[in-house]
């Protein structure tokens, strides 16, 4: 919808926007009128989503990125905060799952994998956008968990420590924000999803008995526009 639409004249970034819960709230977001960075490793599967949101009269920019590599984030917000003066929205849909596997045989490479991508570059993520956060009039933040992160499960170890670091670090830095600024964090569980990460942990599962990820879009364009208080976590089933 260019020119108009409910986050006309704002800036969202959404990370692991080329596929999945990524990529239906970006085209979500566009759809609403707000400019969409994308940014994650598959280039083509950002160029079709960035397509497909311009297809439809959206604005969006590509930013392929390895979140993981050195300085790569810190990088990206150097170069967004050269064109743009502020970030109004920023989705935390990125994350990598490691081989479901018992604790005592959690192969180290792919837990630095998960480290890295779900824990670190989450931190750099707040640190290279805080100031531009700080800038918005109502700047949201919104990180995808898992429920693994509140509740361990057997052979989910690897992955669920992650998470359970994620969240920490979602909310401790949603109280160190919350009175010195308008930053409005909220953790949001997305419950059964028909994405590669379910597949790929679920493979006998039949993908049509989950809901597709354009239904944990919706609610979290509907959650953008809502007062929550920051801190705030659901579910979505």
């Amino acid at each position: 919808m260019a020119g108009g639409g409910t986050f006309a004249g704002r800036l969202a970034l959404v990370t692991g926007a080329s596929k999945g819960i990524g990529a239906a709230t970006a085209m979500a977001l566009a759809e609403g009128g707000a400019h969409v960075v994308l940014t994650a490793r598959d280039v083509k599967g950002l160029e079709a989503v960035e397509d497909a949101i311009h297809a439809a009269g959206g604005s969006s920019t590509i930013a392929p990125l390895d979140l993981t590599e050195p300085d790569a984030v810190a990088r990206l917000a150097s170069a967004i905060a050269a064109r743009w003066d502020k970030l109004d929205y920023l989705v935390i849909a990125a994350a990598y799952l490691p081989a479901l596997t018992p604790v005592t045989q959690i192969d180290p490479k792919q837990f630095n994998q998960a480290i890295m991508t779900n824990l670190l570059a989450t931190q750099a993520l707040l640190a290279g956008f805080d100031p531009m956060l700080k800038r918005a009039d109502g700047a949201r933040v919104i990180g995808l968990t898992s429920s693994v992160g509140a509740a361990p499960r057997a052979y989910w170890g690897a992955y669920g420590a992650t998470k359970t670091a994620f969240d920490n670090l979602l909310n401790s830095y949603a109280q160190e924000v919350e009175k010195i600024s308008n930053i409005r964090i909220a953790i949001v569980d997305p419950g059964a999803t028909r994405t590669a990460m379910r597949a790929k942990a679920y493979p006998g599962e039949d993908p049509q008995s989950v809901k597709l990820p354009d239904v944990v879009a919706q609610r979290l364009i509907a959650l953008l526009q809502e007062d929550f208080p920051t801190g705030h976590r659901e579910r979505i089933d």
